[in-house]
């Protein structure tokens, strides 16, 4: 049989590599989705303790409640299977390169990672939970940036913004904002006593102890939430954010401080979603009625947002390069 080397075609082609690496990621991909939603399912239905178990063992000032963040879990994988689907039926070569540079490979490791986290997490590995947690934050947030600096969401192209951008976004915020933190609280002992088959008391002393972490947590990471959605009029985030603050004061009891700030942050995200596209109309209706007027627009007085330079060179011209790490490395 064949190698690929002795084949007449030039592997080193651009064409050739994105279709390898497409095909690669058509295969891939699916394969690790079915890893990751089956080892999850097996540790909520099957294995015992459960993944639910597990969690109201080691109850933490910011744990979600399970029903609220199961269902986020499971709009997450429908957008990815969504993103497999798009993956085969793939035809604008924009896409191909979002799909095979702007996203690669982090998905299919970031779901490998999520299906041991699953496995660490009923036998209580919570060091190598919080570890791979990590990981996948890295992996994630990494994913992101690039698509947004080199494959920004366009409407022009609507399936990859709800197919390839938002379950990326949905599952990164998913890490940021709930479960490296809860992962690294059990880590570290900042648990309360479980209140199985006991009445709950709103005002339990043991709950209300060390109140300052979960608030730090709460209130640092909707906070940089609530700053991406002003700047970015970001829909995906503001949803998924506050579906995170939703889950989290969901479920009582909590230290006051951790349920004010979660229920705060549930209003301010749409509003902050709302009034930044407000400011966006009314802002870029008064510039256009001021160029119609003749108006001339002194130096500093520009919106950073809209301010128009003119490139003077080539790679002005070309804006941002993204470095294609096959390339760089020879393989």
């Amino acid at each position: 049989m064949a190698s690929l080397e002795s084949l007449p075609i030039d592997l080193n082609h651009p064409a050739v590599r994105q279709y390898l690496a497409l095909v690669r990621l058509q295969v891939l991909t699916p394969l690790s989705l079915l890893i990751n939603i089956a080892s999850v399912l097996v540790c909520v239905f099957v294995v015992s303790p459960s993944i639910r178990t597990i969690s109201k063992l080691y109850p933490t000032a910011i744990s979600p409640e399970p029903a609220v963040i199961s269902v986020y879990i499971a709009a997450m994988y429908l957008g990815q299977i969504g993103y497999c689907i798009l993956l085969v039926l793939v035809r604008k070569p924009e896409t191909k390169k979002t799909l095979t540079q702007g996203v690669g490979l982090s998905l299919v490791f970031a779901n490998w990672i999520m299906a041991l986290w699953a496995v660490a997490w009923v036998f209580e590995w919570f060091l190598v939970a919080t570890i791979l947690q990590g990981i996948l934050l890295i992996l994630l947030l990494y994913s992101n940036i690039a698509l947004l600096t080199y494959h920004p969401p366009t409407t022009a192209r609507p399936l990859d913004m709800a197919f390839i951008h938002a379950p990326l976004r949905f599952f990164l915020v998913l890490q940021f904002a709930l479960m490296f933190p809860l992962n690294l609280f059990i880590d570290l002992g900042l648990t309360h006593t479980p209140i199985y088959g006991t009445p709950i008391d709103f005002n339990d002393r043991d709950y209300n102890d060390r109140p300052w972490p979960g608030f730090g947590v709460v209130f640092g990471t909707n906070f940089v939430s609530l700053i991406v959605v002003a700047l970015r009029r970001d829909i995906v985030w503001c949803v998924a954010a506050t579906w995170i603050c939703v889950s989290i004061w969901a479920l009582r009891p909590k230290p006051q401080v951790v349920y004010i700030t979660a229920l705060v942050f549930t209003i301010m995200h749409p509003l902050a979603l709302i009034a930044a596209y407000i400011h966006a109309y009314f802002y870029s209706r008064a510039a256009v009625e001021a160029n119609g007027h003749g108006a001339v627009a002194l130096s500093g007085d520009e919106h950073p947002g809209l301010a128009i330079t003119h490139p003077s060179t080539e790679s002005q011209v070309r804006g941002p390069r993204e470095v294609d790490p096959e390339a760089v490395w020879g393989q």
